[in-house]
């Protein structure tokens, strides 16, 4: 069998759920399905059960997929650690630095370790479905390209080009991907799928039927827009699907939006939760007044701290504090608690003064630590990830909280998804509202988020087949491109 790469007009267009929904509705035809992204740059990851890092959404489409996630389906993970450099995982373990002006140049190592590694994934599963990253039509970096047509073109794989239309000018986008290319690219580019559509799709077919005149290309389908199917985001905090759609809940929360925020799926079962509302924010009054507020990962602890101080977003913090209102970091934010925080590591900034809020002094390891580990609170088992290069040590008195801390209204720790557990995250919530002079409860019979996130799944296969040529898209993915496409 081929395989099949789902590609995107620009960044967001929505082809890792495309993909996730694809690769669910595979499953349910009875085929063993694997996603793969060559590349992946994103802080958003998950640590695998064999204790490689990977990007969160190819974990997602594992999932969906109904197989256990793995390192090699996501060979090469950037995290960008600042504007001009990006942290390289590969295979699921740190592997150096990737500066901004090699990005071009500087991976023909990890474009062969990819190659390789899609060659082992494809000889175990019946089809292998790829993600895309970005556009295909970046035709300033397709010299060193191996995850969009860079890797259609070695493995041959037939091309599926995802816009999102709620953006606009999708038709325009979608032509001019084609023409950017090579003919060579375009032999393999098949199709398009239209993403996010509100309203009567029929109004749109005049302009579908002229797109496929045009390009010579099918439209495969226009899927909906599905209300509230924002789950395992690779995106950055400001990206995640639930912002702006809480309102109203009795239970305000508060995250900072951090520059550099990694792990921000961490929020999402906090803003699934019926009652609480959740909001991304700098603004130091709303810190200072939210019922809870979240200091999530950063994968530049130091310069976000940075960040934060130089917003007044400190004071806030302090001033809650003292009134005894909650405050939770999770792994970078729950380093930032600390006293003190040595860091010749991710900075190389030494010691740096700390909010002082945790009786606590962090330090940097060169060795990441990942792991899945598991633990209690309140009788809860709690299981998590963690993925981290500094570690916190108590340099006075505290309550043990998970693996970190907590003192008054500050807790801290430095595990991944605790907020994914249903019994830990509700009887948290309760505290914390009762905290900060709340009456919050759990709704009875409220889903659970495991449930949930199933649900969102099972709603994009859905989509799939009721909204996509299914029949074509099995087709391309078993045979391959058609030989007679023509070129723009």
């Amino acid at each position: 069998m081929t395989g099949l790469l789902i590609a995107g007009t620009t960044s967001d267009a929505g082809k890792s759920l495309v993909t996730a929904g694809i690769c669910r509705w595979l499953a349910r035809q009875g085929l063993r399905v694997a996603p793969f992204k060559a590349q992946n740059m994103s802080n958003n990851s998950m640590v695998c059960a064999d204790g490689a890092e990977i990007g969160r959404a190819q974990w997602l489409q594992a999932r969906a997929a109904g197989v256990e996630p793995e390192a090699a389906m996501n060979p090469v993970l950037l995290k960008p650690g600042s504007d001009h450099r990006s942290h390289v995982i590969a295979l699921g373990k740190p592997a150096g630095v990737l500066q901004a002006g090699e990005y071009a140049t500087g991976r023909a190592g990890l474009a062969q370790l990819a190659f390789d590694t899609y060659t082992e994934l494809s000889g175990r599963f019946d089809l292998v479905v790829c993600e895309g990253a970005g556009s295909p039509a970046e035709i300033n970096l397709r010299a060193g390209d191996y995850v969009n047509m860079g890797l259609a073109r070695r493995f041959g794989l037939p091309v599926l080009v995802v816009g999102d239309i709620d953006r606009g000018g999708v038709l325009a986008a979608m032509y001019g991907t084609q023409a950017l290319l090579e003919p060579e690219d375009q032999a393999l580019l098949a199709g398009w799928i239209v993403n996010k559509f509100r309203g009567d799709a029929g109004l749109l077919r005049p302009g579908l039927d002229r797109l496929s005149e045009l390009t010579g290309r099918p439209v495969l389908g226009v899927l909906p827009w599905l209300d509230r199917v924002w789950i395992d985001s690779e995106d950055a905090l400001a990206m995640a699907g639930w912002a702006g759609e809480q309102q109203g809940g009795t239970l305000r929360v508060a995250v900072v939006r951090f520059p550099r925020a990694s792990n921000a799926t961490d929020l999402d079962a906090l803003a699934a939760e019926p009652g609480v509302s959740v909001s991304l924010t700098a603004d130091p009054d709303v810190v200072r007044s939210s019922d809870l507020v979240v200091l999530p990962g950063s994968r530049a602890t130091v310069d976000d701290l940075r960040w934060l101080r130089e917003r007044g977003l400190d004071g806030a913090l302090a001033r809650r504090v003292g009134a005894g209102r909650p405050v939770l970091g999770i792994c970078g934010g729950y380093q930032m608690l600390a006293g003190e925080i040595h860091d010749d590591i991710e900075s190389g900034a030494g010691v740096v003064r700390g909010l002082g809020l945790l009786p606590t002094v962090v330090t940097f390891a060169e060795e990441k630590v990942l792991g899945r580990p598991v633990g209690r609170w309140r009788d809860h088992e709690v299981a998590a990830y963690e993925i981290h290069h500094g570690s916190a040590t108590l340099r006075g008195e505290a309550e043990p909280f998970l693996d970190g801390w907590r003192r008054g209204p500050v807790w801290g720790t430095t595990w991944h998804g605790t907020l994914d557990n249903d019994g830990f995250r509700r009887a948290w919530l309760a505290e914390a509202a009762a905290q900060a002079g709340v009456a919050w409860a759990p709704v009875p019979g409220a889903p659970g988020f495991a449930a949930l996130r199933e649900s969102m799944l099972d709603r994009l296969a859905d989509a799939v087949a009721e909204h996509l040529d299914t029949r074509a898209l099995l087709h391309l993915a078993t045979h391959g491109a058609p030989t007679t496409l023509p070129t723009l």
